[in-house]
């Protein structure tokens, strides 16, 4: 078109977004010369996505117009990023992420914007719009309309879903910025929850039922969960949900006793009950010397094909090992080794032997409910070495 470029810039823009932003080679072509083809005058240069697509239909790798509401803003979590949040139309709703050099327009929650030439990214399997220097953002005074059918947790897949569900269980946050995590659930399965601390956030109370709207839905190592941070979660005091189980059972060797197993002491403020370091030390309340005890153990069962993180609570520590919580307690207080002792005690109870666990599965560990010992088989083990001879034989 007879129009001199610097060459340098637009490789410039080029690297940025296909480095920093993981823009694919082909788009990011396309918007670095839609973008010099606007700063020259040059009309004939056609744009970009400029068919109106429904939320619901777009699908990862793809470059998009849309119209929807701001249902929900969360706070970035890089410096890189000016805002994030999720949008929605009739069909659905979708997480956006606008990037600081992006230089975006920021979007206010509860309007209605036009969206043109942002990019369909996926991170954990979970799509995502992705604003970039191209991206043109008009707010429209059109009342889109967004109607958030529920979710069964059995039916969850990686993107944004609401979900009607009970709170049944607080899990100790293993992270500074982590608010609240644990366990949600309906009559169709559970699922892991995690609240990040952020300003204007609160904690789901336990036994209480929610609707949530617009939840974040994650992927990792095949076990999915739910971010509640720009979600919408409103207690249903009246309603009552019999959560499923989400059972399982496995059978294997005790193979590692972890850090965390023994004896603990935990917060006595209600609604707590977060373990104390050995200086009595609560995260959320500081230090507590009018603890209460209890016993668990965290540990590895392996199976044969794969290890699963496993976590029994005191009355099945209590009835596996043989050793109560008030025998431990005594132990403590008069064995040198003090806490160190117990966790001797329980580590050679079970280590080396053989259980069948059954319990909830709650995505990275099975809490236990029943631990049944395994004795010895006498007709397993002669079926095992006359195997075992008869692949001698064949070699």
């Amino acid at each position: 078109m007879n129009v001199e470029i610097d060459a340098a810039l637009a490789e410039k823009r080029l690297r940025t977004l296909v480095e920093e932003f993981g823009v694919n080679l082909p788009e990011a072509e396309k918007t670095v010369v839609e973008n010099l083809a606007k700063e020259h005058n040059l009309a004939a240069v056609p744009s970009q996505s400029s068919d109106l697509r429904e939320i619901g239909t777009l699908l990862p790798g793809e470059w998009a117009t849309i119209e929807g509401k701001v249902v929900g803003l969360s706070r970035p979590v890089s410096a890189a990023i000016s805002q994030s949040g999720i949008i929605a139309d009739e069909s659905g709703a979708i997480q956006f992420t606008a990037w600081a050099r992006a230089n975006a327009p920021r979007l206010a929650e509860g309007e209605s914007y036009r969206l043109e030439s942002v990019v369909v990214d996926e991170y954990r399997g979970v799509p995502k719009l992705n604003f970039h220097a191209g991206t043109t953002i008009t707010k429209i005074e059109k009342d889109i309309l967004y109607l958030p059918q529920t979710t069964k947790v059995a039916d969850l897949r990686p993107g944004v879903a609401s979900v009607r569900v009970k709170m049944v269980q607080e899990w100790e946050a293993r992270h500074d910025r982590i608010l609240q995590t644990g366990i949600a659930g309906d009559e169709s399965g559970t699922v892991r929850f995690t609240i990040w601390k952020e300003e204007g956030v609160e904690r789901l109370e336990p036994e209480t039922v929610y609707n949530i709207f617009y939840a974040t839905v994650d992927e990792y190592q095949g076990r999915l969960s739910i971010t509640l941070n720009g979600a919408k979660c409103f207690p249903d005091e009246e309603g009552e949900i019999t959560v499923g189980t989400g059972a399982m059972t496995a059978t294997g060797v005790i193979v590692n006793v972890g850090t965390g197993s023994g004896l603990v002491k935990r917060c006595p403020v209600e609604g707590c009950n977060r373990v104390l370091s050995k200086r009595n030390y609560c995260p959320v309340h500081e230090v507590q010397n009018d603890f209460k005890y209890d016993l668990r153990i965290k540990a590895v069962l392996d199976d044969g094909v794969k290890a699963h993180n496993i976590l029994m609570q005191k009355d099945v520590v209590e009835a596996t090992t043989g050793l109560t919580l008030d025998e431990a307690v005594k132990m403590v207080q008069e064995s040198p080794l003090g806490l160190d002792d117990i966790v001797y005690r329980l580590r050679d109870a079970i280590m080396g032997r053989y259980y069948t666990c059954r319990g909830n599965d709650l995505g990275d560990t099975l809490l236990i409910k029943e631990c049944t010992p395994l004795g010895f088989d006498p007709d397993r083990h002669t079926a095992l070495l006359n195997r075992l001879g008869g692949e001698i034989d064949a070699s």
